[in-house]
């Protein structure tokens, strides 16, 4: 679907570059049919070294001709972008945003013409090739519109359609979830510092494990319940050690990490709104 169109990126950062490198290594576009916009000199070198790409800092230009546009942008920085291309986006091209809190109706509002809107929660993984994206369409996309965007979204990891509503729990979910994963790493490796492991074996270990058990939940035989009772025998090590978490209140603290976040996003969708 993607291969004889023609792609402007606004925004050539860590989850635009993912993208445009992903689309690239897996065939779904070539370099010459892909245009970034950006404001930093050593970033569009740097893209167009790496990928091919043409490059512009003229946001503008980028758009220029697009079948597919997509807002790789921050969203406080996204009302000032759509101003300034008000009267470039036409009803043509797809429109896919990235922005966290940002409305599909938000940027329909912002051109006379009727956007076909794809909004996207992706997280940082996405860099490197094992993202989890939600999509949602706004009222001019189309079915064909939004497997537009999955198949964008899919050259870096999987992808799932929900309704626009629960977009703010993705972002405290998904969108956040690597930050939870990392503390998580970060408190594993930091026990086995203590107790006598080298730095860089216990990062090696504790990186590896949640590698591992993440692999083994997405193949879908057995629930993470499941998975969890296989490892957990009685009067074992990792039943005490499973006794410790929840005493701390592990399973509770999690929950209310992702209601704090979806709570926020809502807040500053809110406020953008």
């Amino acid at each position: 679907m993607l291969r004889d169109r023609k792609i402007g990126v606004i925004g050539g950062g860590k989850m635009g570059g993912a993208l445009i490198d992903g689309m690239i290594s897996r065939g779904l576009v070539q370099p010459s049919a892909v245009t970034v916009s950006d404001t930093l000199a050593e970033r569009r070198e740097e893209l167009k070294a790496r990928c091919g790409v043409t490059v512009t800092a003229d946001n503008r230009i980028a758009v220029r001709d697009a079948d597919l546009v997509i807002l790789a942008v921050k969203p406080q920085n996204m009302a000032e972008v759509l101003a300034e291309l008000a009267h470039d986006l036409t009803a043509r091209p797809v429109i896919v945003s990235i922005a966290a809190g940002i409305s599909t109706a938000f940027i329909e509002g912002s051109c006379p013409a009727p956007l076909r809107v794809i909004r996207v929660m992706p997280n940082t993984p996405a860099m490197v090739g094992a993202g989890a994206t939600a999509l949602t369409r706004g009222r001019n996309a189309t079915a064909e519109d939004l497997a537009l965007g999955r198949e964008i979204f899919a050259a870096v990891g999987m992808t799932v359609e929900v309704e626009e509503g629960l977009m703010d729990v993705v972002t405290g979910l998904s969108g956040s979830g690597p930050a939870y994963a990392f503390l998580f790493i970060e408190a594993l490796t930091e026990a086995g510092v203590d107790l006598g492991l080298a730095p860089e074996t216990a990062l090696g270990l504790a990186s590896q494990t949640l590698l591992g058990a993440a692999k083994l939940c997405l193949q879908g035989e057995k629930s993470p319940a499941e998975l969890r009772a296989m490892v957990t025998s009685p009067g074992g090590t990792t039943l005490e050690g499973l006794k410790a978490l929840n005493a701390g209140g592990f399973r509770e603290t999690v929950v209310a990490a992702v209601a704090a976040a979806t709570e926020r996003s809502r807040e500053l969708g809110k406020a953008r709104r």
